[in-house]
């Protein structure tokens, strides 16, 4: 297994080692040790999958109280997948960092609680997985704006706007939303 550190603190990306042959390959997604020994936590509350088509932008999506902490990957197509620092009093406040994940290159990304999270599809279709340290809560979660200028996320995009739920449409700017939703630094 390789870690990458990236430059928002505890945003890593994952290559797991993959062992292949003629048949095809095998690789662990998740396995207790091995994970905890870079800094990953040792339990899960949900596990989750989604579909989407191509154009389709899902985010930035933050949840707090319970913040999640998420380990996606990809197992069809490929997607852009986003962090988004939005932990208060952090030195990377506001900085993102993104990676192309696919189910060819089976990179995994690990965002701790307080990041925002989102993805573009960039393949006809992607099946996206992802394993939350906390339980959804809707009452909880929040949107930060996808096109926040003070953000500046370089999206990949191709072929017009993206296709966006109507809650990712109308989310505010990072800027807008009140300090007490977003998690404390430290």
């Amino acid at each position: 297994m390789k870690i990458e550190e990236t430059r928002l603190p505890g945003v890593l990306l994952i290559e797991p080692a993959v062992f292949g042959d003629a048949r095809g390959f095998f690789m662990e997604t998740w396995q207790e040790e091995r994970y905890a020994a870079v800094g990953l936590p040792r339990s899960w509350r949900q596990d989750n999958l989604s579909c989407s088509q191509r154009g389709v932008l899902r985010g930035l999506h933050g949840q707090n109280p319970s913040p999640q902490g998420k380990l996606v990957y990809v197992l069809q197509g490929e997607v852009f997948d986003v962090a988004v620092d939005i932990r208060r009093g952090s030195p990377t406040f506001g900085c993102w960092t993104a990676v192309y994940l696919s189910a060819e290159n089976k990179k995994q990304f690990y965002l701790p609680p307080g990041m925002a999270h989102g993805f573009l599809v960039m393949s006809e279709t992607a099946l996206f997985a992802y394993k939350c340290t906390e339980l959804y809560a809707p009452e909880h979660e929040f949107s930060v704006a996808w096109d926040d200028p003070d953000i500046g996320i370089d999206w990949p995009l191709t072929g017009g706007p993206p296709q966006l739920s109507g809650k990712d449409a109308n989310a505010p700017r990072l800027r807008d939303i009140m300090p007490e939703r977003l998690v404390a630094y430290g």
